[in-house]
Order: structure tokens, then sequence, then C-alpha cells
């Protein structure tokens, strides 16, 4: 099938192949893999859609109306509920402990402002991404699920504007693409000190970006490192005819380099548990 999607993924393995020295190196053979992976990994979401709607089929957010398109990162992982799981047990004891909001940082589309305040009745949500698109989409999220009450979308969050957050109990969510260095400054949003926090960090964009962020946060809280792993996944019928290539692709999150998370908990907190 030549759709718009395969004629415009073709059209860039040809730019990508024109721009090639007469021995190209392994830089422009992964450039060259990456797009071929991520037009399979949209041509499986397309299916996937076109088949059972847009609807997440399993994991933390199993239920949830979803969109048909992903401001970034991979759509189908979204769908079949896989991306990143390895946070699930995470974000459950964390709500378990007594969260009542959640700051989220680099919302995107929503997955996990909407999912949250989906999954836990109650949550209060507060998204923010510095991209209008996003942000419009968050929104459509937010109302195709019914929570558009408790999820509050909005722009350029400050590392000053966690102190209108002091003395609640969040859940600070940030995923920023190496800007977690701008905005999380307990220097200058002392309230974090009290907030549990789930960051991806990037050295793959801001080199040292993991070790800084547990360096300003060892003081206040009990830090784990999490990273990503291989996925497990029920997979739809018509899925598993396909290749084993297509099921592996299926859970793929499109991620450049690794991009560990660090799950902080304040101690203050943890000590009177």
């Amino acid at each position: 099938m030549s759709g718009p999607l395969t004629r415009a993924a073709a059209a860039k393995v040809r730019e990508l192949v024109a721009a090639w020295p007469d021995q190209p190196d392994h830089a422009e053979l992964e450039a060259l893999m990456r797009w071929l992976a991520k037009w399979r990994s949209q041509v499986l979401a397309q299916t996937f859609v076109g088949r059972h709607g847009a609807q997440i089929r399993a994991g933390l957010f199993a239920g949830m109306n979803y969109l048909p398109d992903a401001s970034e990162g991979s759509l189908m992982a979204r769908l079949l509920g896989t991306y990143e799981a390895e946070l699930r047990p995470h974000i459950e004891a964390l709500v378990a402990e007594g969260v009542d909001c959640v700051i989220d940082i680099g919302c995107a589309e929503g997955y996990y402002a909407v999912g949250l305040a989906y999954r836990f009745a109650g949550l209060e949500v507060f998204a923010f991404d510095i991209d209008e698109t996003a942000r419009a989409a968050c929104a459509a999220l937010a109302a195709r699920n019914g929570v558009s009450e408790r999820v509050r979308v909005g722009g350029e969050f400050r590392p000053a504007d966690f102190e209108g957050f002091a003395g609640r109990r969040c859940l600070v969510m940030v995923d920023a693409e190496g800007a977690e260095l701008d905005v999380l400054r307990p220097d200058l949003g002392p309230a974090l000190a009290g907030m549990s926090v789930i960051v991806e960090t990037h050295d793959v964009w801001r080199p040292g970006a993991l070790q800084e962020i547990r360096r300003r946060f060892a003081a206040t809280h009990a830090i784990t490192e999490v990273h990503a792993n291989g996925k497990l996944a029920e997979l739809p019928d018509w899925l598993e005819s396909l290749s084993e290539l297509d099921m592996l692709l299926a859970t793929w999150e499109w991620r450049h380099r690794p991009t560990p998370w660090l799950v902080m908990r304040p101690l203050a907190a943890a000590a009177a548990r």
C-alpha cells in the first residue's frame, strides 16, 4: 500500500541516501534505519486505529480514548499500553502515598496529564508545554475523556512557579528534552524539597544532566534510577501474524539513546511513613 505516509517516508529515504558520501558511515546508516523504523511504527499505529479505534489497549491507562497522532514518540506503544511501562509501579505507589495533584512539565498531547486524571478519580493535573499545538492536543484529549475540569493546560513553566504549589502533595513529572536542567532548580523553587519527582534525563541532549539532577536533589530526596527495558505485550491477532520485527517495532518508543528516569521521593515524607 502506497499511502501518503509511505510516499513521504520514501521521499525522506531518497533525500538521506542522495546526501551520502561514497562510503557512508555508521551514522548515515543509523539515520536511514531510524527513518524506516519510524515509518513502519506509524504504519502499524494507523492499522491499529483502523481496526480498533484510538483507544489504549492495556497498561496503566487501559480504556482511555486517545488521539490518532502523538506529538512526539511512538503512538503505537501508547496504544498498546507499553509506553514507559517501567514507570507504572512507581506512579501507582506515589499516588497511593497521597498525591493530590500532578504537575506535568512537557506534557505533549497529554499521555500522562490526561491519563492520570482518567485513571485516578479526584486527581488534579496541571499540564504545561511550550508548544501551542501540543497544548491544544492535550486539551482535546482531556475533553475526549471527560476530565477537562481536572486538567488545566498552560505554557512555559518556570522554577519559581513551584512556589504556587507549596504545601501540596504534588507529583512532578518532567519530560523536557534536556530542559529538565532549567526547570528543576531547587535553588529557585524551594517548594520542590517537599514534592515527589519523576524526571526523564537527557544526557543525549545535555551531557551530564542525570548526575547534575542527582546532585541537586541528593540532600532532600531518596533517588531511584529507572532504565528502559524490553516490553511484553498482549498483541492483537493481526499483529501476531506479522513479522517478528513488526512485533518489536510495535513496542519501540523511538528513543535515540538511553534516557533513564530518576524517581525522587522527599526524605521528609519517607521518614514520616
